[in-house]
């Protein structure tokens, strides 16, 4: 039972991190804005919370730094794609390849080459008055303010996009922009809010890494789950509510992964962790088929042009 509690209690942990990410890429997404860059962005976001987070002494400052870095590279994102209409694979590219050297950059410069890698410490677990002293839900669902701030931005955004008039556009542009324009609707500030609050979402998952498991940065922190994060947003249809079902899969892989790795379960660890990545090809390779994305997924609005 022990083992069970402890395994439902990190996969709460580990699915902070894809809900966020995830729901981010879903958020700019429904706008049309399509961001491959979730790797990089993931980061830079672990390096500069984690630079910010040890300079400052709180954890919290560091996350608020992450998200601000991540507006900037939605607006940049935005910016290019909406007002000098380049192709949003190319500018996710480069995007990815910058903020994977800064976020080397920024750690070097600001720790340096150090033996001992310094050290922050991890996110506080929040004890729930009555709810935390439940046998065997207690212990599961006391987690630190990041969980519970992920699921609340799950809800939040499934929310606006759904049952507001805000929401609506932001759907109606990413599935007809050149209607959603001929109704009044600002194309390009819907693109630019989304994107930018979606990167911000994006890197804040990054700098929670080092805050939730290492209280430390290092290069390859992220390991891939930022190509997951996307594989996510299609498996869950770029809709908030499957999107946490599908982070609860990739997050039961990954501890499952880890107990194989720590625990000795007789399958080589090595095999559980690509699983997630196999399941990422199986949804890339069959999601067109079955999952309703927006029309305009990936594609630029020009007002100006002919359809």
């Amino acid at each position: 039972m022990a083992e069970v509690v402890s395994f439902l209690q990190l996969m709460l942990t580990s699915m902070a991190v894809f809900v966020l990410a995830a729901q981010g890429t879903a958020l700019a997404g429904r706008s049309g804005v399509f961001i491959v860059s979730q790797e990089g962005y993931m980061t830079l976001g672990a390096s500069l919370g984690f630079v910010v987070g040890w300079a400052t002494g709180s954890n919290f400052v560091g996350i608020i730094a992450a998200g601000l870095i991540g507006i900037v590279l939605g607006l940049v994102m935005g910016v290019m794609t909406t007002r000098y209409k380049l192709d949003q694979f190319v500018v996710g590219l480069a995007l990815l390849f910058l903020s994977m050297g800064l976020a080397t950059l920024v750690y070097k410069v600001s720790v340096g080459v150090t033996l001992t890698p310094p050290l922050i410490n991890t996110l506080e677990r929040i004890h729930i008055p009555l709810l935390s002293d439940i046998p065997f839900l207690g212990p599961v669902i006391t987690q630190d303010a990041m969980v519970w701030f992920a699921l609340f931005i799950g809800l939040v955004i499934w929310w606006v996009l759904y049952k507001t008039n805000l929401g609506l556009k932001v759907r109606s542009v990413g599935e007809n922009p050149k209607a959603s324009d001929s109704l009044g609707v600002n194309v390009t500030r819907v693109r630019l809010v989304c994107t930018a609050l979606g990167s911000a979402l994006i890197c804040m998952a990054g700098a929670y890494l080092p805050m939730a498991f290492t209280g430390t940065y290092t290069e390859g922190i992220v390991g891939g789950r930022g190509w997951l994060v996307i594989a996510l947003a299609f498996f869950g249809g770029w809709r908030p509510t499957l999107i946490m079902g599908g982070a609860a899969f990739f997050a039961g892989l990954e501890v499952l992964a880890l107990r194989a790795q720590v625990g000795g379960l007789g399958i080589p660890h090595q095999f559980i962790s690509m699983l997630p990545f196999v399941a990422t090809l199986l949804v890339m390779v069959f999601a067109l088929r079955w999952v309703r994305q927006p029309a305009y997924l990936g594609k630029n609005h020009d007002r100006e042009a002919r359809h």
